[in-house]
Parts: C-alpha cells; sequence; structure tokens
C-alpha cells in the first residue's frame, strides 16, 4: 500500500478506464452518486471523527502551528458542510454536452463548441480532508475520474473520506475507481505519480509555495497553480471605518490558516490616524501579532499596551502568514497601494474598503488578481461562496482557469461542424 512503484502504470490505467465509463455517464446518474457520498458522510459522522482524531493526536509530532492543525479538524459541524457542499454540486447544471459559440458560416455551416470531460485529474494536497470530498464530487460531476493523494498529517481522515465515496459511487453501478487515493505517505509516491503523463491529463497541487514549486518544476503533464495566497485589503483616505474594521477582522481572524486570509493591510494616510487604533485594538483582544511599518508604529506606539506590535521587516511584506500575523504599511495614495500589491501580491485574492467610486473602479481595473473585491472580506473567495458548490482548487493562472475551479473550469470543450454536404473548393 506504501508504494506505486510497479503498480503506478495499473492506477494511471484503472484510472484511464473509469474516465471513460463516467465521461458517458448522464447527469442522473451522477447526481445519484453524489447524494449517495452525501448520504455516506452523514451517516457515518461518527467513523469519520474517530479516524480524525488519529490524525488530530499525531499532530505535535509534525510541529503544526494551531492554525496549521485547525485545517485538519473534522467536527459534526464541517461534514454537514462538506455533505451540504457535495449535494449543492449535485444541483447545479451539468456542464457536459453543453453547446456554446455556435454560429453559422455563410456557406450554411453550423460550427460551435462541446463541452466535454479532461479526463484524469491527480491532485496532490496537504493538510486539509475536506479537499477529498470537494475534488471528488466535482470530478465525478464533471465526468473525470481523479486520483488524490493527500498529506501524511490527514492520513487516516483521507483514508475513510475515500472509503466512504468509493463505497457511494459503487453503490450506484458506477466503477469505485472513478476516485482513487493513493494510501501512502512516502515522498517518493509524488514523484511517481508527476511521471505519469500518459494516464494525468492535469495535475493540480495544494499546499505551500515550497510544494506547489516543486510540483510545477517536476511534472511532466500540465499543472494549473493556485493556493498560494498573499492577500491585502487597502483602506481607502475615503471610508466606512466601521465596515472596514468588519472587514479586516473577518479577513484576518476568522480563518487565519486558509489562501483567501488577509496578509497585508495597506491604510491611506487620511484614515491611518482613527482606524489603525480601532483595528489594532480589535485585532490585538483576537491574538493578532501586528508587523507594522515606521508609520504604523508611530500611530500605534502610544496605546501599545494591550497589542502585539512588531517592527516589520522587510520579508513580512509578500509574505502569506497563515497565522494570526499581520503586516501593516501606510500609504500615501490609492496609486501607492496598488504599487505595493503589484510588487508584493500573489494574484489571488485583493481588497479595497472605500467609499469613493472612482477609486473602487481604478482598483478593479488596475489590479492583478484571481479575485478583486470591493468592500467585500477576501475570505468569501471560495468555490462554495461563488456558487460553484466546491473547488479543486483556487489558481492563480491565466490560462485555461482563474480563480475557483468548479464544473466548467475542469472541462475543456472539442468543436463541432454540422454540415449538408459542403465541401471546401
Amino acid at each position: 500500500m506504501g508504494s506505486l512503484s510497479s503498480g503506478s502504470n495499473d492506477y494511471g490505467r484503472r484510472a484511464r478506464v473509469a474516465s471513460k465509463e463516467i465521461a458517458r455517464a448522464g447527469s442522473e446518474l451522477k447526481n445519484e452518486a453524489l447524494y449517495a457520498i452525501a448520504d455516506n458522510l452523514l451517516n457515518n459522522k461518527e467513523v469519520i471523527k474517530e479516524q480524525n482524531l488519529r490524525d488530530i493526536q499525531g499532530v505535535e509530532s509534525f510541529g503544526l502551528s494551531e492554525s496549521e492543525r485547525d485545517r485538519i479538524v473534522l467536527t459534526d459541524s464541517r461534514i454537514d458542510s462538506m455533505a451540504q457542499g457535495v449535494r449543492q454540486i449535485a444541483t447545479l447544471p451539468d456542464p457536459v454536452g453543453e453547446l456554446f459559440d455556435m454560429d453559422t458560416r455563410p456557406n450554411g455551416m453550423v460550427i460551435g463548441k462541446r463541452r466535454v470531460p479532461l479526463g484524469v485529474i491527480c491532485s496532490i494536497f496537504e493538510n486539509r480532508p475536506n479537499v477529498t470530498i470537494d475534488i471528488s464530487a466535482l470530478s465525478l460531476k464533471a465526468g473525470n475520474a481523479c486520483i488524490l493523494r493527500g498529506g501524511k498529517e490527514a492520513i487516516n481522515s483521507n483514508r475513510i473520506l475515500t472509503r466512504l465515496i468509493q463505497e457511494a459511487i459503487s453503490r450506484t453501478g458506477l466503477s469505485k475507481d472513478v476516485v482513487q487515493f493513493v494510501d501512502g505517505t512516502d515522498r517518493s509516491l509524488v514523484d511517481e505519480l508527476l511521471e505519469m503523463s500518459d494516464y494525468i491529463d492535469l495535475m493540480v497541487p495544494r499546499g505551500g509555495s515550497e510544494f506547489i514549486n516543486f510540483v510545477k518544476n517536476n511534472a511532466r503533464m500540465p499543472v494549473l497553480l493556485g493556493g498560494i495566497g498573499v492577500c491585502h485589503t487597502y483602506v481607502d483616505r475615503i471610508v466606512d471605518e466601521c465596515k472596514a474594521r468588519n472587514i479586516v477582522m473577518n479577513a484576518k481572524v476568522k480563518r487565519p490558516s486558509v489562501c483567501n486570509a488577509l496578509d497585508t493591510l495597506l491604510v491611506h494616510s487620511k484614515s491611518a490616524p482613527t482606524f489603525l487604533p480601532a483595528i489594532a485594538k480589535r485585532l490585538g483582544e483576537a491574538g493578532v501579532e501586528m508587523r507594522c511599518d515606521n508609520r504604523s508604529l508611530a500611530v500605534l506606539g502610544p496605546c501599545n499596551d494591550q497589542i502585539r506590535l512588531k517592527e516589520a521587516q522587510p520579508e513580512d511584506f509578500g509574505k502569506e502568514f497563515l497565522d494570526l500575523i499581520i503586516a501593516i504599511k501606510v500609504v500615501d495614495s490609492l496609486e501607492e497601494a496598488i504599487g505595493h500589491i503589484d510588487e508584493f501580491g500573489s494574484g489571488h485574492s485583493e481588497a479595497i474598503v472605500t467609499e469613493d467610486y472612482s477609486a473602487a473602479m481604478k482598483f478593479l481595473d488596475q489590479v492583478d488578481a484571481a479575485a478583486v473585491f470591493v468592500n467585500v472580506s477576501t475570505y468569501f473567495h471560495d468555490g462554495g461562496q461563488f456558487g460553484l458548490g466546491a473547488e479543486v482548487g483556487i489558481s492563480t493562472q491565466k490560462l485555461h482557469a482563474r480563480g475557483p475551479l468548479g464544473l466548467k473550469e475542469i472541462t475543456s470543450y472539442k468543436w463541432i461542424v454540422f454540415g449538408d454536404g459542403q465541401v471546401r473548393e
């Protein structure tokens, strides 16, 4: 079970065969499988939590932070949320077979595109067991097979979740190989998966920047990159400070370990004298460490008894903290804020809080990211929140797909041509 080695091609072959089967399956059968998966999750909560507890008990040996540990935990409400997401995917329109961009040529030919599955998707991801459910459900609905390899920190959780998925799929008559799980923690398994270009059509890595760069540099198949989120929120000169405080707190504190969490707060110098002390108080109460540039330190210095302030180092700007840590910088203009984001952002999630319409539109026009928010928390950058049911990942690339990867983003298309005997002169 620990090594693919000679069996790696078997994984690939079984996935390829299953991908042909699921590509031909109708919407009714795929939805039946999805509802069966949701039911299996809800009916096996105690078993899931039991295996999840084994992972949680082993967390200390991996040296994970509290926020990283939180990624692994599966509670009743999180299992309910996973099941609800699967059911939402079942209610979405099936993208497979959709006709679009149809056009009638002068000679009477009708030419257009028809949406088709990608084939076999492989995702290598780190310590978030809900990813197992999200990718499995989306891949199934979009007519793809998938091969999953989760991190060692959540091996028991991923193992039981995959078993429940496969049981549910099998009950509908579909092959359980539609979803395959690489049940091993050896890093060499990743190397072998990255070589399987004959069988895997798309690789989607999810994890830290070092891991994602490793996959990008070593994969033999197309790789859809994303997940690294150095996210900014800029509080403008003309601003509703109550609104801004709530947005900043939600983006930073609600779940600091996710890729759409706020990392750097930029504040216009006109708003800084009143906004910074107020937000620092709330951030401090939530246990957030603030790494401040000289100008924000000058504002906050007199009121730092109850808050955790540090002088920001150059490397704090452009850093994805994934923890209760935030970098803070005072800027003199919208243009300076946009310039800072251009230099230090990762193209993931960027937000402005402003009551100035022209500033909001300029921010939307000039900030280059997968999602740009006006008066909204970056924490909303999520497939479920965008109405996609879930996501395979969040792409920060510009080719093929960008932002949350939902059903349409994990399909391709083929050109179709209808005629009545036309021949080319």
